[in-house]
């Protein structure tokens, strides 16, 4: 079992930047994909972007090519969303997911994928 919970969302101007985090609890944190979803109001939960367990893999939605970057620390159980040039069209509920990988380079970005959701932050950006 894995606990998740995300922090660092908020009010922001277009153009500006926030930095989500997720702290994960568990001592097998190292041995998880992780991915970023995010949920608008009256649509699907997407995908944002994914990074593997152990080797810098990454992938990223096309709509945040480019401006977001996701990182990990497995020191400190916590993955990182660094969002940058925010637009309007980004505001939504950000989740972190877990998965358990079965190796240390596959990256998920299906929603199905993940065994385990944080609950929520609020990214909210102004135009």
């Amino acid at each position: 079992q894995v606990q998740l919970v995300e922090s660092g969302g908020g009010l922001v101007q277009a153009g500006g930047s926030l930095r989500l985090s997720c702290a994960a609890s568990g001592r097998t944190f190292s041995s998880y994909a992780m991915g970023w979803f995010r949920q608008a109001p009256g649509k699907e939960r997407e995908f944002v972007a994914g990074i593997a367990w152990r080797v810098s893999n990454t992938l990223y939605a096309d709509s945040v090519e480019g401006r977001f970057t996701i990182s990990r620390d497995n020191a400190k159980n916590t993955v990182y969303l660094q969002m940058n040039s925010l637009k309007p069209d980004d505001t939504a509920v950000y989740y972190c997911a877990a998965k358990v990988a079965p190796n240390y380079y596959s990256i998920y970005s299906t929603k199905e994928s993940y065994d385990y959701w944080g609950q929520g932050t609020q990214v909210t950006v102004s135009s």
